[in-house]
């Protein structure tokens, strides 16, 4: 039976004078989660979360978030976590679209909500995350003031979370991922990652990013204890490393450039950290090679996945991360790696025919942690799952060893920073503006960035319309990763593929040229 509920209470028994959550001067073992789950669990099923109900939150990082997964899972809900850099119209469609009736908000995101709630007709109770609650707001220890409930039983193929997805077509997609999808990607993932009893677990990247969802169910698999850190700040991750002895923990490329490259590391004592796993964006291999001289004692695993699959597909154990040309790993470094334990990987072509090896195609999978689809999207959820095959969208080769290669992407999409932009939706946006004729936006490289949204711009005869206006008028629809870092402007026509579709790949070439990949 694969059930995140039954994960803590296994923890208990096995670990239950170990810290299971420490936050803020608040401390939880792991003896006391699951009754104060129990009960928080009871205080939501009062506010109408009961099974295949839907409870979101928007808030920062915190043992709170942390709680508030489990809790729903226990009431039999389903969490849907929310982007905390979407713009406000975004924020309206997540929450309308899942039907939650539920919202958890912090001090950060409250005054956001109220702008928006008159246009959120099946919200019916926010719960703040805060401790200084207003008086009109129910707060979230207010929750656990009940008695506890029975763990509602929710298992296997049951839905769990909603987790949502930028869409191809200009709206987000929510990705259901059932607790059978979440719990078993999770244990794929613990052995790589060699996550043991009692390890002390940092969470600074995004807890409403399924990456570090992932962090947070490993973290139970083993008993171990969860630290956090509301948001990324490379000096308070280095403190944090320090004084709490910190372990194991998540970190995308960039976030990883921007400690090892810090003036202030050689103050810190970051020895305790024995594995770094990071993903969401390729790896400069400048940006890992500094990580292995400054911190020779830590182990880096790259996960590479997508939402759709819970979300790891293939995982670069660290003894391929290594430049020595006489390691018996070398050569490996620029993979994303081979494919986790229950996952079978196959690079198919337009025919969903596998290609020979060495050879490019669409990189699909299949596997135990595989959605059970999109919500309320039949007909993308048929393509996705094609054949029995989730169809990443992703071009890539897998060589003789089943190492696999990311070369391009088949879906018009970009990762700037570890966040996926789709093509589409920056588009449509563009669009909106009375002086856009034409446009076309593509990721273009950015050292800091690995790609950064670039935007190319026909505007109609006699429309003026300069780079800042444009940008502050996507900033004001969607949110700001999404928005275009630069625009260039052309008076000719864009070109089109006989079929009338802007031929992306000519304008992509000028910006990649020399460049290893098509894609950051």
């Amino acid at each position: 039976m694969f059930s995140l509920t039954a994960l803590i209470r296994r923890a208990a028994q096995v670990n239950p004078n170990a810290i299971a959550t420490s936050d803020s001067g608040r401390e939880v073992r792991w003896r006391e989660f699951p009754q104060r789950v129990a009960r928080l669990a009871s205080g939501l099923k009062q506010l109408g979360i009961t099974p295949d109900e839907r409870a979101a939150i928007l808030a920062l990082n915190s043992d709170r978030y942390y709680e508030f997964y489990f809790a729903v899972a226990w009431a039999g809900g389903v969490f849907v976590p929310i982007n905390t850099r979407l713009a406000p119209p975004e924020v309206v469609h997540w929450l309308n679209d899942s039907g939650a009736r539920v919202l958890c908000v912090d001090s950060s995101f409250l005054p956001l909500i109220e702008t928006i709630q008159d246009q959120l007709p099946a919200l019916e109770h926010i719960i703040y995350l805060g401790d200084d609650a207003p008086t009109e707001a129910k707060g979230w220890d207010d929750l656990a003031d009940t008695a506890p409930i029975a763990d509602a039983g929710r298992c296997n193929e049951d839905l769990a979370g909603l987790f949502y997805t930028g869409g191809t077509t200009g709206r987000s997609k929510g990705v259901m991922l059932s607790q059978q999808n979440l719990t078993v990607n999770a244990l794929q993932a613990a052995p790589i990652l060699q996550l043991q009893p009692g390890d002390r677990i940092l969470h600074t990247a995004p807890m409403f990013h399924i990456a570090d969802w992932c962090m947070c169910v490993g973290a139970a698999i083993v008993a171990g204890s969860n630290y956090f850190l509301p948001a990324f700040e490379p000096v308070k991750v280095m403190q944090s490393i320090e004084q709490q002895r910190i372990q194991k923990m998540l970190m995308v490329p960039t976030m990883i450039n921007m400690v090892v490259h810090h003036p202030e590391l050689p103050n810190f004592d970051l020895k305790s950290l024995e594995t770094v796993m990071y993903g969401a964006s390729p790896m400069p291999e400048s940006v890992i090679t500094r990580a292995l001289q400054v911190l020779p004692q830590t182990r880096f695993c790259q996960a590479y996945g997508q939402t759709e699959a819970a979300p790891i597909l293939t995982m670069l154990r660290p003894e391929y991360h290594t430049t020595d040309q006489r390691s018996a790993y070398r050569g490996k470094l620029k993979s994303a790696g081979q494919a986790v334990p229950g996952v079978e990987l196959a690079i198919l072509d337009s025919d969903s025919q596998p290609v020979a090896s060495g050879e490019v195609g669409e990189v699909c999978a299949r596997g135990p942690n595989v959605m059970l689809g999109y919500r309320n999207l039949d007909e993308q959820t048929q393509t996705t799952l094609q054949g029995g095959w989730l169809h990443t969208g992703d071009g890539g080769r897998m060589d003789e060893d089943g190492f696999l290669y990311i070369v391009d992407r088949v879906k018009d999409m970009i990762i700037s920073g570890g966040e996926n932009v789709y093509s589409a939706e920056v588009e449509n946006t563009l669009y909106q503006h009375p002086a856009v004729g034409q446009c076309a936006v593509i990721g273009v490289p950015d050292e800091k960035w690995g790609e950064r949204v670039h935007a190319i711009v026909v505007r109609k005869d006699g429309a003026e319309a300069t780079e800042e206006a444009l940008i502050a008028h996507c900033k004001s629809l969607i949110a700001g990763y999404k928005c275009p870092r630069s625009i260039s402007f052309q008076s000719e026509p864009l070109p089109l593929s006989g079929a009338g579709k802007i031929l992306k790949t000519e304008l992509r070439k000028p910006f990649w040229e020399g460049q290893d990949r098509n894609v950051g």
